[in-house]
């Protein structure tokens, strides 16, 4: 009989267990945390480097169809957090090589996306 009361005495959780529990829950907790903010970080990083391409990919389209591809100069714009510039140089015949570059800058770093074409104009 006195087995048995001490027995029924002994019920739950230490603090102990308690606490060792609390920190196992808190660690799993913060790298979850962590890794929605990497996340975060890494789809913005896409999503910059998404727009500046589609910039570079315009601007080459736009000089792709002027119609006097050896009248059109080098130029610079901006668009936002974008700074784009483009160059021609002689490719041989009447064609040109089109280069457009597309710089931001986040977080202290700077990026970068550069596209190149050949082209003689009107489309072609």
């Amino acid at each position: 009989m006195l087995f048995k009361k001490i027995v029924m005495q002994t019920r739950g959780f230490t603090i102990v267990e308690v606490m060792i529990a609390i920190a196992i829950f808190s660690v799993g907790i913060l790298a979850a945390a962590t890794m929605q903010v990497s996340a975060i970080r890494g789809n913005q990083t896409g999503n910059e480097i998404t727009q500046a391409t589609f910039l570079a990919q315009d601007m080459l389209e736009q000089l792709k169809n002027s119609s006097d591809i050896s009248t059109v100069a080098d130029g610079n714009d901006v668009d936002g957090i974008y700074n784009r510039s483009w160059t021609l140089t002689a490719a041989g015949g009447f064609a040109q090589t089109a280069t457009v570059s597309v710089s931001w800058t986040n977080r202290g770093r700077n990026h970068n996306v550069a596209l190149t074409t050949i082209t003689r104009g009107d489309g072609f």
